[in-house]
């Protein structure tokens, strides 16, 4: 197994993803381990020196100007994590709470959060050991860092909270005992440390953005079948028409289709066919899966910085030079993960446009893609869930980052609510992944109203799959149990990994540049 240096190397979001999978191991080297403790001192000396430094030997936010004992520092760390824990709702999923570990051991083995090497090694072992901490998914306005997830994350350190081991929920002391573990006693500037910083914000986008590039790969795919299905035209994808207006995307976009509509018998069928021009969802996939791949790469690039940055506050250079400062506030991630929002969203819209034009019984399809339709409604409804789904979508995409709720008697006065940005992501996701698979549903039956025709080699090993889980719609079923078995091939990454392996191995490119890649 690869092991990557925490503070030291450069995290990705897919080694991030692979530490999370068990198929990296995180470890600190002794470069990273002598930051650590210098870093430590550092603070030691400003604790013993009675220097007034913020959350060392100070009260937090509105009480920074109340000074703390040195008898009481580590008193007031511990505090910090328990009056701090106020987060409510159901908890995150356990990948996005174990990314809040490994990024926050990636920020605090940089040297320069104060932060002892004993307590950094114990949030390591809980990563190692899959003993990942409950965290409610509601209460942080993504500004004094993530401080009320932080806070429920790191419970389990001091011997409280919840972890969850497997799928089951224990008690945080029970399982330190079982190993025997004692709760750690935090030292000067720990507490603070632990709960200042973004990884909330951060664990939401690292996982939204290898989602939304599954469904960006998928769009492309699924919209290919969806043209062959209505005999749409290859032509809008002609890679001249897009070196003169080069947006990344667009050009990933129209080379994709080109190449995977390339020698289709269904496409050469209707060459000299008297259609001008094709609807907007056909068209212009090009420019509006396009334009959705450009915000991905904005947000891939933010998250990034953000993976290898330091969060925390204040930041120790040493014991003469802290710097009470805003790294923490969420404000770079909130505003991408709203403009992902809505290019997930916009995935979807278009989606649903494809799934309607294959209903309507226009370009040679039977009306509802069923021969029988009167006693079969056919695929009249499925259309009505995207319909739902994309107005459900629309409702998220309203900006969190737009607004702002003054905390902290005025202290923090603006805040970025980032945490709502990234959950809100999510939610569309969901929405966009059930959307697809319903796409999916219709372009497949469409396609088999061209037979014999054929279209290129990887769309028809793409229906194939499809065939193998989902039967040609003769006549009315519970098409709910369809669209499930479709939405696991498209969410498990099947479909996209059958593209690919089906391109290799008829010699064509379907993959992109490395710069749309995750690491």
């Amino acid at each position: 197994m690869k092991n990557f240096n925490y503070g030291i190397g450069h995290l990705t979001i897919g080694i991030s993803l692979d530490i999370a999978a068990g198929r990296v191991k995180g470890v600190t080297n002794e470069e990273a381990r002598s930051r650590i403790q210098t870093s430590w001192k550092e603070v030691e000396k400003i604790v013993h020196a009675r220097l007034p430094v913020y959350g060392i030997n100070t009260g937090f936010g509105p009480l920074c100007d109340t000074r703390i004992s040195e008898k009481d520092t580590s008193l007031l760390q511990s505090n910090i994590l328990k009056s701090h824990s106020v987060g409510v709702g159901k908890p995150i999923p356990q990948e996005i709470a174990k990314l809040m570990l490994i990024t926050k051991v990636q920020a605090l083995a940089q040297g320069y959060s104060g932060i002892a090497l004993p307590t950094l090694e114990r949030i390591i072992w809980h990563i190692d050991n899959n003993v990942i901490p409950l965290v409610p998914e509601k209460g942080s306005v993504g500004a004094s860092g993530d401080l009320a997830p932080l806070s429920h994350l790191f419970l389990p350190l001091i011997g409280l909270g919840f972890v969850n081991v497997g799928e089951e929920k224990y008690p945080a002391a029970e399982i330190l005992k079982q190993h025997d573990l004692q709760p750690l006693v935090l030292g000067p500037k720990e507490g603070l440390a632990l709960i200042n910083g973004t990884q909330f914000i951060l664990a939401f986008a690292i996982k939204a953005v290898e989602r939304l590039n599954n469904a960006l790969n998928v769009a492309d795919l699924i919209g290919a079948m969806s043209l062959e299905g209505l005999m749409g035209s290859s032509r809008p994808f002609d890679g001249r028409l897009h070196a003169i207006r080069p947006y990344k995307g667009t050009k990933l976009v129209a080379k994709r289709l080109a190449t995977l509509l390339q020698g289709s018998a269904i496409g050469s069928s209707h060459v000299d066919c008297d259609r001008v021009q094709d609807p907007y969802s056909l068209r212009c996939m090009p420019q509006v899966h396009g334009a959705s791949r450009n915000a991905w790469l904005h947000l891939k690039e933010l998250t990034e910085i953000e993976l290898n940055s330091v969060t925390d506050n204040p930041v120790i250079f040493n014991a003469d030079d802290t710097i009470s400062g805003g790294n923490f506030h969420g404000q770079p991630l909130a505003l991408p993960l709203d403009y992902a929002t809505v290019a997930a969203a916009e995935l979807g819209n278009i989606a649903d446009r494809r799934c309607y034009l294959m209903s309507e019984g226009r370009y040679g399809l039977p009306k509802l893609l069923t021969d029988d339709a009167g006693l079969n409604s056919g695929l009249m409804i499925p259309q009505y869930t995207t319909a739902a789904l994309v107005t459900e979508n629309k409702t998220f995409c309203f900006p969190a980052s737009a607004d702002s709720v003054p905390t902290s008697l005025g202290q923090e006065d603006h805040v970025s609510m980032g945490s709502i940005s990234g959950r809100k992501l999510h939610m569309v996701l969901d929405n966009l992944e059930y959307i697809q698979a319903i796409e999916l549903m219709y372009a497949s039956q469409a396609l088999e109203f061209r037979r014999p025709l054929q279209s290129t080699p990887v769309i028809e090993e793409l229906h194939q799959l499809v065939r193998q889980h989902v039967p040609f719609i003769k006549e009315d079923r519970i098409f709910a149990e369809d669209i499930n078995a479709l939405h696991q091939l498209i969410i498990s990454g099947e479909l996209e990994a059958m593209a690919n392996q089906s391109a290799q191995k008829h010699n064509i490119n379907i993959t992109a540049d490395d710069e749309f890649g995750i690491y």
